[in-house]
């Protein structure tokens, strides 16, 4: 009879606490109802608009306009050889089906319209850069009258009161802004996932991740569902949905552009730093991006950002380079097809005459779990969870919330455990167990500026330009959410070093890359290598990039390295 009563009373403990959990939640979920309304209401005044724009130009052929690269469109928009509304539909149109196949919008920024007949009054004189071309925001970049939600409940229902700057600045410039999209919630994880829109999934493969927290932007870009849009990088976020989808993505020195209108689940980390970033087809539209952004209104409209035109001259250049190679970083053992895409690409370099100089990275450990994990979770993730109060956790980011909610001497307790079996597990509890008090957050940022020292005096001395590293790839199968964002090792790094770092995708998967992959262990041979292993199969034929590296304010240079990169691997024909 006691054991039946214990039982009983651990049920009714049970349930009142599942009760208390759905009650708690229950504000989550009727904004969360309430918004998928409103963007289901969005998409289909996103629709009318389209086949308003195509009963004006009924024989328009879309294909003709998605193929254009972005300086083309640009120059063709400027000498009114496309008008203004044909590009529009033709994106409009394309969005939406990209959309249905893969979930990756979050808003219509159906302003666009008023916007088109706005730019359609301009002189010649008055049109700027981007004139008409449409334009897609990551999710966090702050719209006048929309939600910047980071997939958070806690965000939904307070629209922006303005544009952002970089949205400002866009729109000065002749850009439309026309879509927002899809995020993982709180923006850290790899994956592409919130409790509010869904799961954006791979366009080649269903089953895959576009990667994060860029996801939706990445699968835009890759399907013409967008020719130019906005992304931001905590650790690789522009990066690694660049590289998994086959486009091209800048991480600029951190205030190079401005953040102001920027919204993140975590804001004021110093050690890490997010930065803004355009994300395109191609690396002249990039650099056309940037040509466009690094103008005197930037500066006007945020005081903080050094006015600092783009370097024409830099980018340009001619010069054949000297380039640190470094084909694995010892943290994060590069797959087989990552391995491969640098070999190519250093070959290919070096027969264009450029020299390639061996470069290893100093205490990457080091940098990736005590510099970037310690410092993105500096207060125990206390501001994090404070965030996610109240709402329904996604899956893509259970594994590092659940770990955040441990109790602090039970965190301590685990990390011993793990010493042994799970090497990198324990230091990451550790790392993550916080900062704790003021001091050593200033010892945390000390340690930073010294490893960014350490890193530039190892540069120095072999006389670099410029650093080519692998990045991740290929796509992540998505059934592989509990990995955290250690494994982006190659990224990560130059978020702490707050270095501008582009990806071009170089090659793709082959059938004898997936073959060596049965192979593949990493330097911990832990579970984290086996997962790795396992979430990166069945990626015959997906896109795989390098990642091209610059000293601090020297975007104009990474982009020129990026350029050559991209030219020579187009240039190149693989063997069948």
């Amino acid at each position: 009879m006691p054991v039946i009563a214990w039982l009983m009373m651990l049920l009714l403990l049970a349930l009142l606490g599942a009760t208390r959990l759905c009650w708690l939640r229950a504000p989550a979920r009727n904004k969360i109802s309430r918004a998928q309304k409103r963007r289901a209401v969005a998409l289909q005044q996103m629709e009318a608009l389209a086949q308003r724009l195509r009963q004006q130009e009924p024989s328009l052929d879309p294909k003709a306009i998605l193929e254009l690269p972005l300086e083309r469109l640009a120059q063709k928009l400027q000498n009114d050889e496309l008008s203004l509304e044909s590009v529009l539909c033709s994106y409009l149109e394309e969005a939406l089906k990209v959309h249905k196949e893969a979930n990756c919008l979050t808003d219509f920024l159906g302003e666009c319209e008023e916007q088109l007949q706005a730019l359609k009054k301009l002189q010649k004189t008055e049109r700027g850069l981007l004139y008409g071309v449409p334009i897609s925001l990551k999710d966090t970049y702050d719209y006048k009258g929309h939600d910047s939600t980071c997939g958070l409940a806690q965000f939904l229902e307070k629209p922006a009161a303005k544009d952002g700057v970089i949205v400002e600045v866009l729109k000065a410039q002749g850009a439309i802004p026309f879509v927002k999209t899809n995020i993982p919630q709180t923006l850290f994880s790899l994956y592409c996932s919130n409790p509010i829109y869904g799961q954006t999934l791979h366009p080649l493969n269903l089953k895959k991740t576009p990667g994060g927290s860029s996801g939706g932007e990445g699968v835009m870009l890759a399907q013409r569902g967008s020719i130019l849009g906005m992304g931001t990088d905590s650790g690789g976020s522009i990066r690694v949905p660049a590289s998994f989808c086959g486009v091209c993505g800048l991480r600029t020195t951190g205030y190079r552009l401005s953040y102001s209108g920027v919204a993140g689940a975590v804001k004021g980390e110093k050690s890490v730093t997010t930065v803004a970033g355009p994300m395109a087809r191609d690396v002249e539209s990039l650099a056309l991006c940037l040509r466009a952004l690094l103008s005197e209104d930037m500066h006007r409209l945020d005081p903080t950002v050094p006015f600092m035109p783009f370097r024409e001259e830099v980018y340009s250049s001619n010069q054949l380079l000297r380039i640190g190679y470094c084909e694995s970083d010892g943290f994060t053992q590069p797959t087989p097809s990552m391995a491969r895409a640098m070999r190519l690409t250093s070959k290919l370099l070096q027969d264009a005459g450029h020299q390639i100089i061996p470069f290893s990275i100093p205490r990457i450990e080091y940098a990736v779990q005590h510099l970037f994990m310690g410092g993105l979770f500096g207060d125990g993730g206390a501001t994090l969870l404070e965030k996610l109060e109240g709402d329904i956790v996604d899956p893509c980011v259970k594994t590092t919330v659940n770990l955040l909610r441990l109790p602090g001497l039970l965190k301590g307790f685990l990390a011993c455990i793990l010493k042994y079996i799970e090497p990198r597990a324990s230091q990451k509890i550790k790392e993550i167990h916080g900062v704790g008090i003021p001091k050593k957050l200033w010892e945390h940022h000390k340690a930073v500026e010294e490893y960014k020292q350490e890193f530039i005096a190892k540069w120095r001395s072999l006389d670099l330009d410029v650093l080519l590293t692998p990045v991740l790839a290929p796509a992540f199968c998505t059934g592989y959410s509990n990995m955290t964002l250690d494994v982006s090792s190659y990224t990560s790094l130059y978020n702490v070093l707050n270095f501008p770092a582009g990806v071009v995708p170089v090659t793709t998967v082959t059938l004898q890359d997936e073959e060596e992959l049965a192979f593949y262990k990493g330097y911990y041979k832990d579970t984290s290598d086996k997962c790795f292993r396992e979430a990166v199969q069945g990626s015959i034929g997906f896109p795989v990039a390098v990642q091209c590296v610059a000293l601090p304010w020297e975007e104009e240079l990474c982009l020129r390295f990026m350029k050559e990169v991209e030219t020579l691997a187009k240039n190149h024909r693989e063997p069948e």
